[in-house]
């Protein structure tokens, strides 16, 4: 099975498994793996917020979260990379690894970030190798994930 065949079978449990998992760890979880995908090529470029934002606001599964609460987090996660990369990939990932022991919500993160990462139809090499690294950190098998 292809990635895009594996996410599009995946998009159709969204909504369910989000509702499920809507707290603020996994808020704090999404926005921030979210933020890693935008940052991947080392950099954080408005159009990536957009796209982050305009793919939540349509995103069925997503809408639950607040959308002034989605911002607040991904600016903060954004000032970080500004900051200095390496000190917002640790943020982030450190946000990440909270919901490490729900498998069930770990796997649902990386399938969010996948869907991000692919929402402008170029999943590219930066963003699956962040990935890759999120599932590392989350103890997940890349290859769950066709990556």
């Amino acid at each position: 099975m292809s990635f895009m065949n594996w996410l599009n079978t995946q998009k159709k449990n969204l909504q369910e498994a989000v509702g499920r998992f809507k707290n603020k760890e996994f808020l704090e979880a999404v926005v921030a793996g979210c933020a890693l995908v935008a940052a991947a090529d080392g950099h954080i470029d408005p159009s990536e917020k957009q796209k982050m934002t305009g793919f939540i606001e349509r995103s069925p599964e997503l809408r639950v979260f607040d959308m002034r609460e989605v911002l607040e987090k991904f600016n903060k996660y954004a000032s970080d990379f500004e900051f200095n990369f390496d000190i917002g990939k640790r943020q982030a990932l450190n946000a990440v690894v909270k919901i490490r022991e729900n498998e069930e919500a770990a796997k649902l993160l990386v399938t969010v970030c996948c869907a991000i990462g692919a929402a402008d139809g170029n999943f590219d090499d930066d963003e699956k190798n962040i990935i890759r690294e999120m599932c590392k950190e989350l103890t997940l098998s890349p290859a769950e994930f066709k990556l």
